[in-house]
């Protein structure tokens, strides 16, 4: 019984960890920029969306189907980074073990 309840009181910590760790994700933001550096696209750990920019020179061009491509490219690099970002933190929470339903 004292070991059942050791892993209850471990898995309740765990939650805790994880649950700060969610909070800690939403100021955390990463950055990722296609097109050298054309577009740029903020996001933060939670993969929301924060910021788009776009170089003044891309307007120029007119090309309006290079741009969204340019948009999603910067878009995607950002939220796979942050994915990373969270998956690597979990990781150091769960130590390395997977568990079904997490990042």
């Amino acid at each position: 019984m004292a070991d059942f309840m050791k892993m209850v009181k471990q898995a309740q910590q765990m939650q805790a960890k994880m649950a700060k760790l969610e909070a800690e994700l939403e100021n955390e933001e990463v950055e990722a920029a296609s097109g050298g550096g054309a577009v740029t696209a903020r996001v933060n750990g939670k993969q929301v969306l924060l910021k788009l920019s776009i170089r003044d020179d891309v307007f120029k061009d007119g090309d309006r189907e290079m741009l969204e491509d340019l948009i999603l490219a910067a878009v995607n690099e950002a939220h796979q980074k942050a994915a990373d970002l969270a998956r690597e933190r979990m990781s150091a929470i769960t130590g390395g073990m997977k568990i079904p339903g997490l990042m």
